[in-house]
């Protein structure tokens, strides 16, 4: 029987090696020893955990060799500053880390321009709020990244809007086996208020509906934007548990609007 090959950046995906949480910790206390080939062959080890992270940037019209390559270097800064110390898995901490690499790589790549000095003061943030993580073992607030830097709130939050990502109207952001939810269904109509005011009264009544937890998932998911992975980390479970009980929620919160 012929077995199925995908190759990417040279690299056969079919014979990526898969590592156990035992033989990663040997070769981390061998590669922090000094042993420059378990680094290798973490490397090697740890290539899956890219390809399923450049996934979800495949609607960007990048080419996956490039993501691969730019996911690989996140995935070596990950290793190199990986604390064995620390209570977590490898790739939650990695994860963040090869997301970071790519979106870097897709606004230095972003044909729209933005001036110099606004662009060092979003990566100058973006390294404050990767160092403010690690102190604070949690995401740091506007404010905090504001204070550590010495400038002011709304000067970090212009310069981090500045080099996000172009969105389009008809980027889907939810779906659920029924029809896409789209980017241009959350825009405003001033048309339309007075339908808006009834729904968002309807929207509440039905949050309130739900319990402590299923409110904070999704004023985090879709008032604040983060993905399920955010999330994740942010409340202590896993993003398959996110996204059941968002899942759950949304079909909670329908009964009733």
């Amino acid at each position: 029987m012929a077995r199925n090959k995908v190759e990417i950046s040279g690299v056969d995906t079919s014979k990526l090696p898969v590592l156990t949480n035992e033989e990663m910790r040997e070769l981390f206390r061998a590669y922090q020893a000094g042993d420059r080939s378990a680094r290798e062959k973490l490397v090697n080890g740890n290539l899956r955990l890219v390809l399923s992270v450049i996934q979800r940037f495949n609607n960007r019209g990048e080419s996956a060799n490039d993501l691969f390559q730019v996911g690989c270097i996140g995935l070596m800064k990950a290793i190199d500053n990986f604390d064995l110390g620390q209570n977590v898995k490898f790739s939650t901490y990695a994860v963040p880390m090869i997301i970071g690499e790519i979106r870097r790589y897709l606004r230095d790549n972003n044909p729209i321009r933005v001036s110099r000095s606004l662009r060092d003061i979003a990566y100058k943030a973006l390294q404050v709020r990767d160092s403010l993580t690690n102190r604070f073992s949690r995401e740091p607030t506007i404010m905090e990244i504001a204070e550590e830097m010495g400038i002011s709130k709304e000067e970090v939050v212009f310069a981090l809007d500045a080099i996000q990502d172009p969105v389009s109207l008809f980027e889907p952001i939810y779906q659920d086996g029924g029809d896409p939810i789209y980017v241009m269904d959350q825009l405003s109509d001033d048309r339309q208020k007075d339908i808006y005011w009834v729904e968002k009264i309807a929207l509440r009544e039905a949050m309130n509906k739900l319990n402590d937890r299923e409110k904070a998932i999704l004023s985090m998911r879709f008032f604040e934007g983060k993905t399920q992975m955010e999330v994740a980390e942010e409340i202590g479970i896993s993003q398959a548990q996110v996204s059941r009980l968002e899942k759950a929620a949304i079909q909670q919160m329908q009964k009733y609007i």
